[in-house]
């Protein structure tokens, strides 16, 4: 009987890629090939820090995953792939799959998130296959993604003040010294939340971002910029940000750029511009510590990107203020960050 896939054979391609595979080598055709391909073409070089890293992430995930065949995802042959097969491969990761048996060991959880992320890194993938010649088709098109339950975490104002606080008795510290963090942790915090920024806005930030009436928010994803006005809390927190750079810059003898829009407020120990991946290492760093300390539960934990609905929601004003103040194009993404719940008046009628 032969062995299947699905409901796919087992073809003297897929034998050959079983082969080349424990020769060491991806067999051309198949998804591990094409994706070793993409990762040294100047499309992927063009990508964003964060996107290489997300799309190397899928890859080794494909890489990895078993497939009924005896091989991995990633030792099949592109051109068998149809637009089911990728389906069920999405259901699989979203739904997860208990353990054969107990004490086996081989059960998967359920991650609808990241089972969407492999599907539009396939997406992306066949496209590129198609337009180099190296696919014909691409069995990602039409595939539905998983439903993701949104998990909205609003930051409880208590902890925050309290992770903020240790963010600057840590951030004080000698760099090097026994629980030391960067010093840069704690503005990061501040602004986004009195900004409204996302994480990825806040290190966008720059001396061209500090305006005669407040600070410049360059919005992403669509959403629309604004200025945050000045006010004495917001002055002093650029203020220290700014210190913490020039120390940064000094201890590095670096220059300063000339051009106010080359002088990023957030940096590196070496003056570098702090990137995405950078800013995450420190920031799980700095959560692990806060709750080794005690400062937090884990039931209290959150992410950066909280801080912004913690600062949608404190804004003061109409839902029409908070929803400028936010950035938001859309009343539907607006709505996903404030959790005020307004306060209105009961019913009434002078015939009742």
């Amino acid at each position: 009987m032969p062995v299947r896939l699905a409901e796919h054979p087992a073809r003297l391609s897929d034998l050959h890629a079983i082969a080349e595979t424990r020769a060491g080598s991806a067999a051309r055709g198949t998804l591990n090939y094409l994706a070793g391909e993409f990762f040294k073409s100047t499309k992927f070089a063009e990508l964003a820090e964060r996107t290489q890293q997300d799309y190397r992430a899928c890859a080794a995930i494909l890489a990895a995953y078993p497939t009924k065949l005896g091989l991995t995802f990633g030792e099949l042959q592109i051109a068998r792939m149809t637009v089911p097969l990728i389906q069920r491969l999405v259901e699989d990761m979203a739904k997860g799959k208990p353990e054969s048996r107990p004490g086996a060991g081989d059960a998967r959880p359920a991650t609808p998130s990241k089972a969407n992320h492999v599907l539009r890194f396939l997406r992306r993938l066949f496209a590129w296959g198609i337009r180099f010649g190296l696919c014909t088709t691409n069995p990602a098109r039409g595939v539905e993604e998983a439903k993701e339950r949104q998990r909205r975490v609003l930051p409880g104002r208590p902890a925050f003040s309290r992770i903020l606080a240790f963010a600057r008795e840590r951030g004080a510290l000698p760099p090097g010294a026994t629980g030391s963090l960067p010093a840069y942790l704690a503005p990061v915090m501040e602004l986004t939340y009195r900004c409204r920024l996302r994480g990825k806005e806040a290190l966008l930030l720059t001396d061209a971002s500090e305006q005669a009436d407040g600070i410049y928010c360059r919005r992403t994803k669509g959403s629309l910029d604004n200025v945050a006005r000045w006010d004495p809390r917001l002055r002093a927190v650029w203020d220290e940000a700014a210190a913490i750079r020039r120390a940064a810059f000094e201890a590095a003898r670096r220059p300063f750029p000339l051009r106010p829009e080359d002088r990023y407020l957030f940096v590196s120990r070496r003056g570098d511009r702090l990137t995405k991946s950078g800013f995450d290492t420190a920031w799980q760093r700095m959560i692990a510590a806060a709750l080794e300390a005690g400062v937090i539960t884990p039931a209290e934990r959150f992410s950066l990107h909280g801080l912004k609905r913690r600062g949608v929601t404190d804004t003061p004003g109409t839902k029409a203020d908070k929803r400028d103040a936010s950035g938001h194009a859309t009343e539907a993404a607006f709505q996903l960050y404030d959790f005020d719940v307004p306060v209105v008046p009961a019913a009434s009628s002078p015939e009742i």
